[in-house]
């Protein structure tokens, strides 16, 4: 086993050394072209010269991304910030009127009944209070 692991091994480093080396084209006298390694002797053989790299992409025109890059003006700025303002009041307004009407759920609703881990059940009197606590303490921190 090791025989045939240090052999493959062997055989790729030298082809990787053959593939470095120079290469010859010469035409037979049945005209077939050939490609070797070597050149024939007695006859001419030209240097393949080696296959040259693509260049490198040309980069992109300056003028072309300069008003992708520009950065902002203040008045786009200003508005950006105007509507993440706008949609943060709109997102509190909605949680607090969410909270006002969960809060009064729980004040008129002595008997209330909650799914809580996949079970419905009633609220216990200490249960619902606490909850009642809970939402006071949102509408107070959040709202207005």
């Amino acid at each position: 086993m090791r025989r045939h692991l240090l052999l493959a091994t062997l055989l790729l480093g030298c082809a990787g050394a053959a593939s470095a080396g120079q290469i010859y084209k010469w035409v037979d006298a049945q005209g077939i072209t050939h490609f070797t390694a070597q050149p024939p002797q007695g006859g001419d053989a030209s240097l393949v010269p080696p296959a040259k790299q693509p260049p490198h992409p040309a980069p992109v025109a300056a003028s072309a991304t300069a008003s992708e890059d520009a950065p902002p003006t203040q008045a786009e700025i200003d508005e950006r910030v105007r509507r993440e303002v706008a949609q943060k009041e709109k997102e509190r307004r909605e949680y607090c009127t969410a909270q006002r009407t969960n809060l009064a759920q729980l004040r008129n609703s002595p008997r209330l009944l909650m799914k809580i881990d996949g079970e419905t059940r009633r609220l216990t009197e200490e249960e619902r209070q606490a909850k009642i606590a809970e939402a006071e303490k949102a509408i107070g921190e959040h709202c207005e």
